[in-house]
């Protein structure tokens, strides 16, 4: 099969070097592609947002399978061209994507769904945010409503920090995305994510994680696109990913199929658990980064296969063949990020992993300049391992992150702290 992977991060690293181990892949093509992903696949250079390019290049190249990697061009349409041209596509339509464009359209999904969630606001204009604030009380959470890159959330101790919050969504920091503003109650639990597959009717579950999405030690300092990750979940057991399934999941998808627009494709739900009962925290339209580098580290070959089954209607008959084993992902990241941050610094000491079945350096953020391979990014390497204990996969990824020479990048040394 020729296959085409939309996007240049890690996440598609991860997925591109997943789907090239199974014997299914003849050629595999990924736009734009980045340093790293170059070495295993075709890059092309393709303005991903745009559905009539995406069809005219995946006809001129004979694509068979289409994985749509980040949430973007979801939201654009990009799944709905794609179908409508005839193509077998990963990835849901704009009318479905909407439970990640939209965190007031997830809040009246849940409320339609009976799915235990946050109570929440939903706001037009900064006065009315205010007094709605000041009405519940901190801590309270302040959620751009559209896409923000993973950045959009802010959580408020005080109602001076929410008031200054509403003020930087309302005054434009994170562009058309906190047009309007969602206030939620503060979730305490511990926060962890599920993955399942959808075909729009069955339900499939592929893996926990956790994700750091501070970018100091100890969970300090502001949000960011996530510092690391680490699969499974602990908090996550069989019986509350049980629960989240039954309770949350379940009732989403059929209430998304009742409404005509049924969800396909990978389903991310961050859940807040307490004392065992999960609440939804927010839904994603597409793998996680850097979740999904821990999931494809654990997965491998049967990550396409399972992909294929979900794209084609057939996860009833679907099975995940888990082994008995842990990953952890560590990102290395420019520094001044999640701040400004300079591009175009060189990184050496990069090696080979393609033999090495236990681990990999996934790249999110590089391009090659003269022959070496440059930051071109805030988050921009991953490196990832897996082992027989969290502790080994640990050591493994941490031991790659050492080895990198690039002194104008940092790391957090601390992932994966709640569960060890």
């Amino acid at each position: 099969m020729n296959i085409l992977i939309l996007g240049g991060g890690g996440r598609e690293h991860a997925l591109a070097w997943a789907v090239m181990q199974n014997p299914k892949c003849d050629k595999l093509i990924v736009a734009p592609g980045n340093a790293g992903i170059a070495q295993i696949a075709d890059c092309a250079t393709l303005d991903i947002e745009d559905g009539s390019a995406v069809v005219d290049f995946a006809q001129d190249h004979s694509i068979d399978f289409v994985i749509i990697g980040p949430e973007a061009p979801l939201a654009a349409g990009v799944a709905d061209d794609l179908l409508d041209a005839g193509f077998s596509v990963f990835g849901p339509s704009a009318a479905a994507a909407r439970l990640e464009a939209s965190k007031a359209f997830t809040k009246e999904i849940c409320a339609a769904a009976g799915a235990p969630t946050a109570d929440y606001g939903h706001f037009t204009d900064a006065a009315s945010a205010k007094a709605y604030v000041r009405a519940q009380g901190a801590p309270i959470v302040v959620k751009a409503d559209g896409l923000a890159a993973g950045k959009g959330v802010i959580v408020a101790q005080t109602v001076a920090e929410a008031d200054a919050a509403i003020d930087e969504m309302f005054g434009g920091s994170f562009g058309g995305a906190g047009a309007e503003v969602v206030i939620e109650e503060f979730m305490a639990g511990e926060e962890a994510s599920f993955f399942v597959l959808c075909d729009g009717t069955d339900v499939l579950p592929i893996g926990t994680a956790q994700d750091h999405k501070r970018v100091g030690e100890g969970d300090t300092g502001p949000n960011t696109g996530g510092m690391g990750a680490y699969s499974p979940a602990p908090v996550l057991t069989d019986k509350v990913a049980q629960k989240a399934l039954d309770e949350i999941i379940k009732p989403t998808v059929a209430e998304m199929a009742r409404r005509g627009t049924p969800y396909r494709g990978v389903l991310y739900a961050g859940l807040m658990i307490e004392d065992g009962a999960p609440r939804l925290v927010e839904y994603n339209a597409r793998f996680g980064d850097p979740e999904c580098q821990v999931l494809m580290m654990r997965l491998g070959a049967q990550a396409f296969d399972l992909m294929q089954a979900c794209a084609e209607g057939r996860l009833a008959g679907a099975r995940v063949n888990w082994a008995d084993d842990h990953a952890m992902t560590v990102v290395l990241a420019a520094e001044g990020y999640p701040g400004a941050y300079r591009k175009g610094s060189p990184i050496r000491g990069l090696r080979d992993y393609s033999d090495d079945p236990f681990q990999m350096m996934f790249h999110a953020g590089t391009a090659k300049r003269d022959g070496e391979i440059v930051a071109a990014g805030g988050r921009v390497l991953n490196a990832t391992a897996r082992g027989a204990t969290l502790q080994e996969a640990r050591e493994r990824a941490y031991a790659q992150a050492a080895s990198v020479d690039w002194p104008e990048g940092f790391y957090r040394s601390d992932i994966g702290w709640r569960a060890l």
